[in-house]
């Protein structure tokens, strides 16, 4: 990689570690515990940035797992996931100004337009409470008033006294598929992050973006949530694919993909269809294994293979117009030991201070 990207690691917050696929281990249960560990584990082996998923019937709190580890994080990001319209706006300012400040300016936000636990809405109306709550959340975490008559917020509001660290807003990350979701990231977010797909599928999606956006007089950073499967040798990564799906049963694999929120959503289905379209073995190209997606509802795809392998696939995703990557594995601890030391450390990246890179 010619130029640094960010390289982020995930916190099975949702219910979301396995040894076997859809095998659940107590020990691997979401706890604050157990995801503090997988935090703690990225931090000290240089990751830049770590996301913490947010589910209402799945695991654990996002919010207040943040707060939690927050004293007990050194270096890395914070990438939280909220989801638009369960908390009243202004006050998920405050909170999230409360964050920022504990992390020393390291908090970075996940957007998330999916349905709230008891309401389902159209996709339209759906994305515009959502924008409504990113202009809300942007303006006051600028230390800004707002006065906004909207479809959802009917808000005359003056700044919290709580500022972030640096009295800015921390960037906004946002993913979704479908017309609004595309619309919304380009109008108002500041990285759009994509499921795993093609290398030629991906850099399509970038360039419709860069030209959605550009009809804002805006720019767009790119993300790349995936799965990873290295070894030492691509047999031994082919094998340990192979073994994680050896005790899934189809019904149980059924049954994790429906329990999300956004299971039927139009990225989802792309994952699905990246799936059916796979060879024999699961591969929708090289590299790409489709077999996460048997048993997961939303990124359903892992980049297999020895080191150089997985280098030069992140590299290709780079060339596409892919700034950071958000990458995951299981056992989700062990596989972030195990791609630190196998591809980390020769990945040219490094923390990026806010407005650097990705804000």
């Amino acid at each position: 990689m010619s130029q640094p990207v960010e390289i982020a690691w995930f916190a099975a917050l949702c219910d979301d570690d396995y040894e076997f696929l859809g095998v659940p281990d107590p020990k691997l249960a979401s706890s604050f515990q157990h995801c503090r560990e997988i935090t703690l584990t990225a931090d000290r082996l240089g990751y830049n940035n770590i996301l913490l998923p947010s589910g209402y019937s799945l695991g654990i709190d996002s919010v207040a797992f943040a707060g939690g580890v927050a004293p007990d994080v050194e270096q890395i990001q914070l990438l939280l996931a909220v989801r638009m319209g369960e908390m009243w706006a202004p006050q998920s300012a405050r909170q999230l100004a409360t964050l920022d400040q504990m992390l020393q300016g390291r908090l970075t936000i996940n957007i998330i337009s999916s349905d709230i636990p008891g309401e389902t809405l159209e996709s339209a109306p759906r994305y515009q409470r959502a924008r409504e709550c990113m202009r809300v959340l942007r303006d006051l975490l600028n230390g800004e008033g707002v006065e906004m008559d909207g479809e959802f917020l009917k808000i005359s509001v003056e700044p919290p006294r709580v500022r972030t660290h640096s009295g800015t807003c921390p960037p906004f990350y946002f993913g979704g598929f479908s017309d609004d979701a595309k619309d919304t990231a380009a109008s108002d977010a500041d990285v759009f992050l994509t499921w795993p797909d093609t290398v030629a599928s991906v850099g399509k999606t970038i360039d419709e973006m860069n030209e959605r956006v550009a009809n804002y007089d805006r720019t767009l950073k790119y993300g790349l949530r995936a799965h990873v499967i290295v070894r030492e040798t691509e047999a031994e990564a082919r094998e340990a694919a192979a073994r994680l799906l050896s005790k899934l049963d189809p019904e149980e694999g059924e049954r994790i993909r429906k329990r999300s929120l956004d299971a039927t959503s139009v990225g989802v289905q792309r994952q699905a269809n990246l799936r059916e379209h796979a060879d024999e073995e699961g591969f929708a190209e090289p590299g790409l294994w489709t077999g996460i997606g048997r048993a997961r509802s939303g990124a359903g795809a892992a980049l297999v293979g020895d080191p150089d392998q997985i280098r030069n696939k992140l590299l290709a995703y780079q060339e596409a117009g892919v700034d950071a990557f958000i990458l995951s594995g299981y056992t989700h601890r062990e596989e972030c030991e195990r791609f630190a030391r196998l591809v980390l450390e020769d990945l040219p990246h490094a923390p990026l201070p806010r407005g650097a890179a990705i804000a």
